[in-house]
């Protein structure tokens, strides 16, 4: 009679022994699920009862044990008990190696002790350690040594039980262990090759090789409510500066604060109102969304409404989402004839802009171009800067609006620029969005503080070149982040960044020293961007990247890696070179860890500096804008980018002056003075070169009756006398502009 179960009562135990291999091991990895029926006093290993040579499953899973019937296993214990085995030389071996003429026997895990194969399919074979199928390498295959890709540590490429080549890739080795562990989390429908996602000819091969594949889901599939939130719509509002007094959380249905999720993700969200939307049909994307579509090109930036017409709640801005910028002032005329035909000049009768084209012909300009002048080729590399300039202008005096009129004072010492702004930028009562007092404490023509963007745009000046050659960074022209563990401890890249943002809103200079790398890693993250050999500032490590790309022959590309093992090593980019195009894998190991996993930590700190003002977002979302001036230096000063800059108030009776302003533009370009664009510009606004975000106010000229020319820092307007010749015009120009430089100096 057939004693059968169908909920027979299991227990935990570890004092408990298997009935087939006498071990009371429970080891569900190595023997399967241990399983203990106290009504029958019966405990049993998983694979001892499949791979034991003398039963079968006669009855339903649900039936006896797996569906093993009760009666089936205790025959199988008593046919057992009259056999050796051949490993322990104890009795109950339950298993036999099925080639033929062989009587060997052993237990489960004798069997594995000694390297057996079992085969869980099919008849479930069992071999034994003469007869044991193996696989065989091929004569052209490489012998050497790989990266096991489940557990990322070396393999030797050797026919062996612990090791396992993958049947349907060339260099895909895996330890035993790591593909059982593998199997038994994936089970039969997701256990497949980890390097080309093979899933029936790697299958078969592993069942082949004694690998125990489970007939179940896999794991994680198994797990209750795994997948729980997936259920759950995303309502919260990740704005940067979310409006709604009610909270980020609160969402009201066809309101303006409803919450609208990123078209792209769903994992992101914003109020209509915070992202100045006017209905739910508008589209919105979140700023992760929007990097990675503006990397792959697929991101066309829509129409933007003007700040004039966008919805302002309470008095605030939306400043996360994209508000459009102001129009950028346009000049007329065509740019080769810009100095004759379109100054922009505002006469007094009206006020209202006019050009030399739209006076009497008796009173235009009829002085002709300089050869320089007229033949100046832009090109085309220049004037798409010129563009993105003008639009990160645009975007920074948006960012701007958050100053408001309470003001900090920063004490600097010229000599000890770093320390005193970072004492300035540490101080309790500074804020970012107050105006920005500079006193220069070491200089004695100014004791006083001084509070116009002069002295500002000097400060920021020193302080950007400071920065360029700090060892926060390194590199020759184009930099990257350098690794300062000290500077690490005493967060100084947070400070960096924070200070760089700074000046870009309230009117310094741009650093113009970034790397297309860095600038990348700020904009779409340091996991998506490629390093190249040119970022390697270190010349030890620049020379062994030469060393590796370069070598011809694999034994020079062998020799190279083992001189500069403990490197690679280190770096964690040791992996195993049996082709000479391997190289290549491995020098972009060498130049991701080298230039930015290496300063992972530094990044994100500079990275949290930069959020300052809304800075990052904006450079995240106009990266071809931000690009111009983060990793370009200035353009250099022309006559035309002079006279573009000065709006000039002029009477029609003031012609002659506009001529001879614009005459000696020309000669100052041409090298024919004792002073430069730059030093103009100085003499005017107290700044060498034009900041990104532009002056404020506007440059003027006005022609007035004075003896010599005046430059209004305050007011950014230069006042010129009325001259007679064009000689007196430019003599009074140099005399005063060189003699009121070197007094400053």
């Amino acid at each position: 009679e057939e004693f059968r179960m169908s909920k027979p009562n299991n227990v935990d135990t570890q004092s408990t022994f298997c009935v087939l291999c006498g071990r009371t091991d429970d080891c569900p990895e190595k023997y399967g699920e241990k399983k203990t029926y106290v009504g029958y006093n019966l405990t049993v290993h998983y694979y001892c009862l499949l791979m034991s040579s003398g039963i079968w499953q006669r009855g339903e899973e649900d039936e006896g044990v797996y569906g093993f019937l009760i009666t089936d296993i205790r025959k199988e214990v008593n046919r057992a008990a009259k056999l050796t085995c051949n490993i322990c030389k104890k009795k109950g071996a339950s298993i036999g190696c099925v080639a033929p003429k062989c009587k060997r026997s052993y237990h489960f895990p004798c069997g594995i002790k000694r390297e057996c194969i079992f085969q869980f399919m099919e008849d479930f074979r069992s071999y034994c350690w003469e007869h044991k199928p193996v696989q065989t390498l091929m004569d052209e295959e490489s012998r050497g040594a790989s990266q096991c890709t489940i557990c990322l540590d070396l393999v030797d490429h050797l026919p062996a039980y612990t090791v396992l080549k993958g049947p349907c890739c060339k260099n895909a080795w895996f330890h035993r262990e790591c593909l059982q562990y593998q199997a038994l989390s994936a089970g039969i429908f997701f256990f497949r090759c980890t390097v080309c996602n093979n899933k029936d000819k790697f299958q078969k091969e592993m069942l082949r090789m004694g690998i125990y594949i489970p007939e179940r889901d896999a794991s994680w599939e198994l797990e209750e409510n795994a997948y729980q939130d997936l259920l759950q719509c995303y309502q919260h509002c990740d704005v940067r500066r979310c409006l709604c007094k009610k909270g980020r959380d609160y969402n009201e249905p066809d309101s303006k604060w409803e919450i609208k999720r990123c078209q792209c993700c769903g994992s992101r969200g914003t109020h209509l109102a915070c992202s100045c939307m006017k209905s739910w049909e508008e589209n919105w994307e979140c700023m992760e969304c929007r990097n990675i579509l503006a990397k792959s090109g697929k991101y066309s930036k829509q129409k933007k409404r003007s700040w004039a017409t966008s919805e302002n709640t309470n008095g605030t801005t939306c400043l996360l989402e994209e508000p459009s910028p102001k129009s950028s002032r346009q000049s007329s005329g065509s740019q080769r004839n810009f100095l004759l035909q379109s100054p922009k000049i505002m006469c007094q009768n009206n006020l209202s802009p006019c050009s030399h084209l739209e006076r009497p012909a008796s009173n235009r300009v009829t002085m002709s171009l300089s050869p320089l002048m007229s033949n100046r080729n832009w090109s085309l590399r220049q004037k798409h800067l010129k563009k993105r300039r003008r639009e990160v202008c645009n975007i920074l005096k948006e960012l701007k609006v958050q100053v408001n009129t309470k003001t900090t004072r920063l004490n600097i010492n010229t000599e000890n620029i770093w320390n005193s702004a970072l004492k300035g930028f540490r101080q309790r009562n500074f804020s970012p969005t107050n105006i920005i007092e500079i006193n220069f404490t070491n200089c004695k023509n100014r004791s006083k503080t001084d509070t116009s963007a002069a002295s500002r745009h000097q400060f920021f000046q020193l302080l950007m070149l400071h920065l360029q050659n700090s060892s926060l960074f390194e590199g020759s022209s184009a930099k990257n982040l350098s690794l300062d563990f000290q500077a690490v401890k005493e967060n100084l890249y947070f400070e960096a960044g924070k200070m760089i943002a700074v000046s870009l809103v309230h009117g310094g200079p741009s650093p113009g020293f970034f790397s297309k790398t860095l600038f990348n890693c700020l904009v779409y993250g340091p996991e998506n961007v490629k390093p190249t050999l040119e970022d390697v500032a270190d010349v030890d490590v620049a020379q062994t990247l030469k060393t590796i790309k370069y070598a011809n022959s694999l034994s020079s590309l062998q020799s190279t890696i083992h001189d500069c093992y403990e490197f690679l090593a280190a770096a964690g980019c040791l992996r195993p070179i049996t082709a000479l195009c391997d190289k290549n894998m491995l020098v972009n190991d060498i130049l991701f860890h080298h230039v930015i996993k290496r300063i992972i930590s530094p990044l994100e700190s500079f990275r949290q500096g930069l959020k300052t003002l809304g800075v990052l977002e904006k450079i995240q979302m106009h990266p071809d804008a931000f690009s111009s001036i983060l990793c370009h230096k200035p353009e250099r000063l022309s006559a035309e980018t002079i006279c573009d800059l000065f709006t000039i108030h002029s009477s029609v009776c003031e012609n002659k002056g506009v001529d001879f302003w614009m005459g000696y533009l020309q000669d100052v370009e041409s090298g024919e003075s004792v002073v430069t664009l730059e030093d103009i510009l100085l003499f005017v606004t107290g700044a060498s070169s034009i900041p990104s975000i532009g002056f404020d106010p506007e440059p003027t000229i006005k022609f007035l009756r004075i003896r010599y020319p005046i430059g209004n820092r305050l007011l950014n307007c230069l006042e010129l006398p009325i001259t007679k010749t064009y000689e007196q015009f430019k003599n009074k120009m140099e005399l005063t502009i060189r003699n009121t430089l070197r007094a400053e100096r």
